[in-house]
């Protein structure tokens, strides 16, 4: 059936309205219409946002299938929400040509839960010592705009000057991972009392915010845009806030995790909190909380790290850094964002779809929810709450540090142009 009436649902949060849909877009938006053969979707009281993009996707193929794939990553998106995904460049081999990018875009198109973005490196082979081929791979089929070295700091400082100026000449961005590595080298946590008082090796917060400082001066310079991967202190916050006042073209993302989670909980010694950057304490949550806010912070990105059973299920020191986080950021979210009053539903639409979609180009993403856009929408349960079963994931790994834990909300359906990807809580 090419027709869908989602009827009363709360667009943004707002009163209820009843949406249309007739093939790939949004045919109509009002009160009372028609239902008159399409197929209809009881929303009362759910909240229908346009389609979530996520700027921060770790996918894993090709080369680490065993952690993840384009198809289960894929389908981890749906399940939270997400209609758009951008996929890191961190494989094997990593995504530094055409031909590996055009790979995984295609990877994408065909198995169809949500769009793939592929994400180029800066350097070749993640290794910081020459640029990849970035005019190529944004000439590809896959049109990549976005390139990071995630999971790898650009830290040569004329390297990533190099990187800003070419990108510039397509619009492109420059996505980095904030972390000078001789401050890093042999950390395991954040660098306090925690890390003090457990005997482990810190992370301080400078190791990041030198590296914000210094990109946000080199973009000034160049005049190119830059983008801050997983923004995690109240410093860094700081820096970024001031670059936007003297009009640097930079946008900052921060994940669900830095939303909620302290370095208190390392005191488990539970490797599900090893991350990167790592978790810090109460005061940058608070920080980081406010800049989403107040704009400082554009966007949330999940950074979804999946990992296998046994890279997580070992001693602290050898455990893998990263967590999985599509199917449960918009929940993170609600919780730390929404039911503090921080944001409407408005605003964690802005956070979660449109302005990701607008710093990546993702092409009919992150469009309003009116007549004549695509039909790239999440129906959220906001009232529901539950505990979070890792077994029940899409994705192919299960290293979350929510399992366990009561979360709010829960997303009932993803429309991926016009297509149910999602209903009822269920893949399609």
């Amino acid at each position: 059936m090419s027709k869908i009436l989602i009827r009363g649902a709360k667009v943004l949060g707002g009163e209820p309205q009843d949406v249309l849909i007739d093939g790939q877009t949004i045919a109509e938006v009002g009160a009372g219409l028609s239902a008159e053969g399409a197929e209809v979707v009881e929303a009362g009281g759910k909240v229908l946002l346009p389609g979530l993009v996520d700027l921060h996707t770790h996918l894993r193929e090709p080369g680490r299938e065993d952690s993840e794939t384009v198809l289960t990553g894929t389908r981890a998106a749906a399940s939270g929400g997400y209609t758009a995904v951008f996929a890191m460049a961190n494989t094997f081999p990593v995504a530094d040509t055409a031909g590996v990018v055009e790979q995984v875009w295609r990877l994408g198109r065909e198995h169809g839960y949500c769009d793939v973005q592929p994400v180029g490196a800066v350097t070749v082979g993640l290794e910081g010592r020459k640029l990849a081929e970035l005019g190529a791979m944004h000439e590809s089929a896959a049109g990549v705009t976005v390139f990071s070295d995630d999971g790898k700091c650009v830290d040569d400082a004329v390297i990533m000057r190099r990187a800003l100026e070419y990108v510039k000449a397509f619009g492109g961005v420059v996505a980095q991972h904030a972390q000078e590595p001789r401050l890093t080298e042999g950390a395991q946590m954040n660098e306090g009392v925690v890390s003090a008082e457990l005997g482990l090796g810190g992370w301080p917060a400078v190791a990041e915010e030198s590296i914000i400082a210094r990109d946000v001066l080199l973009a000034e310079h160049v005049g190119s845009r830059v983008h801050i991967c997983h923004l995690s202190t109240a410093g860094s916050v700081e820096i970024v806030r001031w670059a936007k006042s003297r009009g640097i073209d930079v946008t900052a993302e921060v994940t669900p995790h830095h939303l909620l989670l302290t370095d208190e909980l390392v005191r488990t010694y539970n490797p599900v909190y090893k991350v990167n950057p790592p978790l810090r304490t109460e005061r940058d949550v608070l920080a980081l909380r406010e800049a989403l806010a107040d704009g400082t912070i554009d966007i949330v990105a999940t950074d979804h790290a999946p990992h296998p059973h046994e890279d997580k299920d070992c001693e602290w020191a050898a455990a893998a850094m990263g967590m999985v986080g599509l199917e449960t950021a918009l929940s993170v979210v609600q919780e730390t964002m929404v039911e503090t009053g921080l944001l409407d539903w408005a605003g964690v639409a802005d956070r979660m779809s449109s302005k990701p979609a607008k710093i990546g180009r993702a092409a009919g993403h992150g469009r309003p929810v009116s007549a004549g856009e695509p039909a790239n929408l999440t129906l959220v349960d906001t009232a529901y709450r539950g505990s979070v079963d890792p077994a029940g994931f899409a994705s192919r790994s299960r290293n979350t540090p929510y399992e366990g834990r009561e979360l709010p909300g829960r997303v009932t359906h993803t429309w991926l142009r016009g297509k149910a990807t999602l209903v009822d809580g269920k893949l399609t």
